[in-house]
């Protein structure tokens, strides 16, 4: 019986060691791919910034790099575009996504509860393609009529951003809801006993408790809104002018999945550089989220 136990404790440690060596070399490799990835645009992306110009690049105007006589690669209207496209998604989607969560998780309750729930994971489930097909289908002419908007430009910057604030409606609802959840019952029984309303409770209570995992939240919302490619390309109108509401626009991905399939030489060059861009665009943004978390968990 002794032997028994000492084998099974032997066995216990080694199965704890073999978990920890598996879970650390999960880490390790999920930091490699990182830096393969950095270091594959960085390696990809200098040549063309190099070559065209970094100013001439950045801030260049015009793109039209299939132009044979006179190529432009001028990318300062698709990043314009594409920060303008994710600031608007995030104004419209974050507050719609907030409320949503905090009904669910405290004021819905039994059969409403389960089928708002069931549909959030529904609308997280459904394919980019879908949201790009039903825009085309009811969001581009609801812009052109509504705002009478002249010739085919329903396809503009306000179609994409209501597309993509409906896209990044399920990241932000069940992060949120999950952190509001999460939040110990004592701080709101507490701020009732103090006087304060429910609604009191959950502005001033509950929501700032919860203000790390909403803050996550709106990370994730984020990447979707600026990581977007087909649904964007479907309603946007994929044409890289200066952004306006009401005008065509192109996207820092759409103008990555649009030209790679056929481009060549410097232009396919030119289209890693314009990925190395969107991929530093990323991390400053999720480096300035978790910056304001950090500070925000130290007050």
């Amino acid at each position: 019986m002794k032997k028994i136990k000492y084998f099974l404790r032997k066995a216990g440690a080694f199965v704890d060691k073999l978990m920890s060596v598996i879970f650390t070399a999960c880490g390790f490799i999920a930091i490699a791919f990182v830096l393969v990835i950095s270091i594959y645009l960085i390696v990809s992306g200098i040549p063309a910034i190099s070559e065209i110009g970094l100013f001439d690049f950045l801030f260049g105007t015009e793109w039209d790099p299939a132009n044979k006589t006179n190529p432009l690669y001028g990318i300062l209207p698709i990043i314009l575009t594409s920060i303008l496209g994710t600031l608007g998604a995030i104004v419209i989607g974050v507050p719609i996504g907030l409320m949503c969560s905090v009904f669910l998780s405290k004021k819905s309750k039994g059969i409403v509860s389960g089928i708002m729930g069931s549909a959030v994971d529904l609308l997280a489930g459904i394919p980019s393609v879908v949201y790009g097909l039903v825009g085309m289908i009811y969001v581009v002419p609801f812009v052109r009529e509504t705002f009478d908007v002249p010739g085919n430009h329903g396809a503009n910057l306000l179609s994409a951003i209501i597309v993509l604030s409906v896209m990044i409606l399920p990241s932000v609802i069940s992060m949120s809801t999950t952190s509001i959840k999460a939040v110990p019952k004592e701080y709101e029984e507490a701020s009732l006993a103090l006087g304060a309303n429910p609604t009191e409770t959950i502005f001033k209570v509950t929501i700032p408790a919860a203000k790390s995992g909403i803050l996550a939240a709106i990370v994730l919302g984020t990447g979707r809104a600026i990581g977007e490619a087909m649904a964007v390309m479907m309603v946007a109108g994929n044409v890289a002018n200066m952004p306006n509401l009401f005008d065509s626009v192109m996207f820092l991905t759409t103008t990555v999945a649009s030209g790679m399939g056929y481009s060549s030489g410097l232009y396919r060059q030119a289209l890693f550089s314009v990925a190395l861009v969107l991929f530093i665009f990323i991390m400053i943004i999720n480096f300035l989220l978790n910056l304001f978390k950090r500070k925000g968990k130290n007050k």
